[in-house]
């Protein structure tokens, strides 16, 4: 062993340190930003992908039994609370559903059978039995909800409410 020289600094029981603290957190820092992009790749996919329609799929739970036709006066108006919305039996037997919503920002509008109108208590809009707009600042007509009679019994789809401009005789559904 005459040719080998010994080092006394160095001891070699001391593991060799082959990452520096920069480069930890180079890599740390690396990860994170590759983990906020995929993050906002997977908010705007989720923003651009198209909303799953539920036209075709009534669930069961969507569907209120009103009861038997029979049971509804002409030109009245009757609440169902749990389905959030006014069945009105118009004066020619048409049943028509609409939504307790006002158009105008979203208020429960009560109905008031002395009036014969819904009026709305936040900015006093008033529609009529049809639902459509008497007064103001209401830009239109209350939606309303698909209605079946099907065995004599009146049903309504609360599934979607359907946006309209204006009260159309299609509208109504008849025995």
């Amino acid at each position: 062993m005459s040719g080998q020289k010994i080092n006394p600094t160095v001891d070699s029981t001391q593991p060799i340190q082959s990452h520096s603290r920069r480069g930890l957190l180079n890599g740390l820092w690396l990860a994170l930003s590759g983990l906020a992009l995929a993050e906002i790749a997977w908010l705007v996919g989720s923003f651009l992908k198209p909303l799953q329609s539920t036209d075709s799929s009534v669930q069961p739970a969507d569907i209120i039994d009103a009861g038997p036709a029979e049971r509804f006066v002409p030109n009245s108006v009757t609440a169902f609370p749990p389905g959030r919305f006014y069945l009105a039996c118009l004066e020619d037997g048409g049943f028509l559903a609409l939504s307790r919503r006002c158009t105008h920002l979203g208020c429960t509008v009560p109905w008031s059978p002395e009036k014969m109108q819904f009026v709305c208590p936040c900015h006093a809009s008033v529609f009529d039995i049809r639902g459509e707009v008497v007064q103001s600042p209401a830009p239109r007509p209350l939606d309303r909800f698909a209605v079946y009679i099907e065995n004599n019994r009146v049903k309504v789809n609360i599934g979607k409410p359907i946006r309209r401009s204006a009260f159309g005789e299609a509208e109504a559904t008849y025995k």
